[in-house]
């Protein structure tokens, strides 16, 4: 009986899941709102000693939004200014400065330009892909299968390897295509996750609302956070 729970598991769910929490992320954004999300994910998964690799991606609407919605100037040091938080009051290079004197940058960063780059392909190790926030354009591509760009081949990968894909997906009001393109996405086996806050537990800022949303990201892929807020009843 244990036998055949366990073949029916691995023929539902591949074998190409890890049996230890995701060590090499991909972590992508795109043209939606929500930046402030992006940046509360990339600060935990560089914190989590669990997590060695994050390759991160910025499509060039996200780069647009970026600059909007935290400051960032120009594409240098990327991360290194995502992750500074005083962005809009320091030059990039000492925002690059900064960080890397305090700790290991493990986060690096891939053109969605470069379709030859390591997460384009099935042999590469990655472990499981978050988009945050994920526009309906770039969730329309994924659940048809248009990969043109490196984010939506580097998600084509994950679902055709059966490995974790969370789609943080940042729209309203949604219309039929959305819906229908969700309902695809999470056919192929995708998780959609959209980018909705909780309120309940009383977050006194933006950020810690952000935080608290990116830790149950991380928890749904094995990742669970210390400090997370746990509902009591």
């Amino acid at each position: 009986m244990l036998q055949t729970s366990m073949w029916r598991l691995r023929h539902l769910v591949g074998d190409s899941l890890p049996n230890h929490p995701p060590q090499n992320l991909t972590i992508a954004t795109t043209g939606a709102s929500g930046s402030v999300f992006l940046r509360q994910l990339l600060l935990a998964v560089e914190r989590d000693a669990r997590v060695h690799t994050v390759n991160f991606i910025a499509s060039d609407s996200g780069l647009r939004v970026l600059a909007e919605e935290l400051g960032i100037k120009g594409r240098s040091h990327l991360v290194c200014q995502i992750l500074d938080g005083e962005n809009t009051k320091t030059s990039a290079r000492a925002a690059a400065s900064k960080i890397t004197t305090s700790s290991k940058i493990k986060i690096k960063e891939q053109s969605n330009a470069d379709i030859a780059a390591n997460v384009a392909s099935g042999s590469y190790p990655a472990d499981a892909m978050i988009v945050i926030p994920c526009s309906v354009g770039t969730l329309a591509r994924i659940a048809n299968g248009i990969a043109s760009h490196l984010i939506e081949r580097a998600a084509d990968v994950c679902l055709k390897e059966k490995r974790p894909l969370v789609l943080c997906v940042r729209e309203t009001p949604l219309n039929k295509i959305h819906i229908r393109n969700m309902y695809r996405a999470a056919d192929a086996g995708a998780t959609i996750f959209p980018l909705i806050p909780a309120y309940y537990y009383g977050p006194a800022s933006l950020d810690d609302m952000a935080c608290e949303f990116a830790y149950r990201v991380l928890a749904h892929l094995g990742l669970s956070q210390p400090d997370a807020f746990r509902w009591k009843g």
